[in-house]
């Protein structure tokens, strides 16, 4: 029988994000609370250079869920999201952005299906239920290639792999390691281990707002080949490994 999760980690990686990042965790922080979720918040500060880890310090006064982290080593937003992983205490993890493009609602959508026994919730933007508000065209173009792609190579109905805002419990996490992928691939790096090593999942519809505040983050001319590597790296695992690798 799968265990009842008693405590939710909530991952924001936070770069610049002054505009925004107070707002996100105060609604969060609220959203949660009256839902009667025990939780805390992990914003990690990966290298700003703006308020961003003051306005955290400060709202630790009144957010007592709340533990800034900085990712002092190097940067990225994998990198800051595994140093969130290194750090939770809960038994189970969402990742969050920290523009609030994720809806807080759904974050508590994610903890009632992990604990109806799922190791894994992915949210999907693109599914019956689902939806997106001022996604830039070419962005959404390429997303969509990109997950027809994944979809192809590994053979499962997903359709919305790349979206960083996902929810998982810490054996998969565990399981998953060591998570190699620094930069916006970690997106694709543990949905696809996940599902390859065995893990249970399912999906759900999400929402996804685009940012009012600051700037984003992802590159696309930077990140091709980064996904590419990390998708050819977990099919080798998934065709060639002979199941080294699955949960046992």
């Amino acid at each position: 029988m799968t265990p009842l999760l008693t405590k939710l980690s909530v991952v924001i990686p936070a770069r610049n994000e002054e505009g925004c990042i107070v707002s996100t965790i105060k609604h969060l922080n609220l959203e949660l609370s009256l839902q009667g979720v025990a939780h805390e918040i992990i914003a990690v500060d990966d290298g700003s250079t703006d308020d961003t880890w003051a306005l955290l310090q400060q709202l630790q006064a009144s957010v007592p869920e709340l533990r800034p982290v900085q990712n002092t080593g190097r940067h990225g937003f994998g990198c800051a999201v595994i140093k969130g992983f290194d750090s939770m205490t809960g038994d189970a993890v969402v990742v969050m952005m920290a523009d609030e493009s994720d809806d807080a609602r759904d974050v508590v959508r994610y903890w009632k299906l992990l604990n109806e026994g799922w190791d894994c919730v992915f949210g999907s933007r693109f599914m019956k239920g689902g939806g997106v508000i001022d996604y830039p065209w070419l962005k959404l173009r390429i997303n969509r290639l990109a997950n027809f792609f994944i979809r192809l190579v590994f053979r499962f109905k997903l359709n919305d792999t790349t979206n960083a805002f996902k929810a998982y419990r810490r054996t998969v996490i565990e399981g998953c390691r060591p998570l190699l992928a620094p930069h916006f691939n970690l997106t694709v790096e543990l949905p696809l281990k996940a599902i390859v090593r065995g893990y249970a999942w399912t999906s759900m519809p999400i929402t996804w707002r685009n940012r009012r505040t600051g700037v984003a983050k992802l590159k696309i001319r930077e990140m091709g080949s980064r996904y590419f590597f990390i998708v050819a790296y977990v099919w080798l695992e998934k065709y060639f490994s002979r199941g080294d690798y699955r949960q046992r």
